[in-house]
């Protein structure tokens, strides 16, 4: 299996659910175009139909698009430096839960190698060239220029269910964002700077950082756009029980 550059995306609304799922692909490039806040809250009230144990509703949206959303990025991209200047400061940004494994095994390591040689080999960017990807990997922390920039949290209190069903709800942003011509990403990477993240955006501290998101409209010609991650075929995943 090989990461592959896919179709040219675009900023047109999907028109089908089948359709907002296979064109739901993680974008890296976004244009500066502001979206109405009111077509954020149409998306974020069609999210929230998604279950949740009990009907817990365990998640809470942080939104980004001023001063505030400059400040972060200033402030995370200067921290994400300076850690590459000196490892050691690493131990000062901890990820609040472990999204990925401690210890990798295949066939998943292989799928993240891949993904992560695919994505450097479509931008030309070589295994040993350290600035290139550096500079890559902080574009996370740019919201890749998208103009809305989500921070997701929950409490602390809720048990590891309640991830389960923010998923379910982050799936169902980013496919009502396609219905309305919109576009996402959504990014694990924010993790590891919860420290700044949390009290700058006014989260309590009973509330643990899930993961960001980039929201917009993309540049559709940019070839970091192109980006597409296989899957694998359902023989692969499915047990039929007789």
């Amino acid at each position: 299996m090989s990461e592959t550059s896919g179709p040219v995306p675009s900023n047109q609304p999907a028109r089908s659910v089948p359709e907002a799922i296979e064109t739901r692909v993680s974008m890296r490039a976004f244009e500066p175009t502001p979206v109405p806040r009111e077509t954020l809250e149409a998306i974020f009230a069609l999210a929230a139909r998604a279950p949740s144990g009990t009907n817990t509703q365990p998640w809470k949206i942080y939104v980004l698009q001023g001063d505030k959303r400059i400040q972060l990025i200033n402030e995370v991209c200067a921290a994400h430096d300076a850690v590459r200047a000196d490892p050691s400061l690493a131990e000062r940004y901890k990820e609040p839960y472990d999204y990925y494994p401690r210890e990798w095994v295949s066939p998943f390591i292989d799928r993240r190698r891949a993904n992560g040689w695919g994505l450097y080999g479509l931008l030309g960017i070589g295994k040993g060239d350290k600035d290139a990807m550096h500079a890559q990997h902080q574009r996370n922390f740019r919201f890749f220029d998208a103009p809305v920039g989500l921070m997701f949290t929950v409490e602390r209190v809720m048990g590891q269910g309640s991830l389960l069903d923010y998923g379910m709800f982050l799936q169902n942003l980013m496919l009502a964002a396609r219905a309305h011509g919109l576009h996402t990403c959504p990014q694990a990477a924010w993790n590891g700077y919860a420290k700044i993240i949390m009290p700058l955006i006014g989260a309590g501290e009973t509330e643990m950082l899930v993961c960001g998101m980039s929201l917009g409209y993309i540049k559709a010609s940019e070839t970091v756009n192109r980006f597409y991650t296989p899957r694998e075929p359902v023989s692969s995943f499915t047990h039929w029980i007789d």
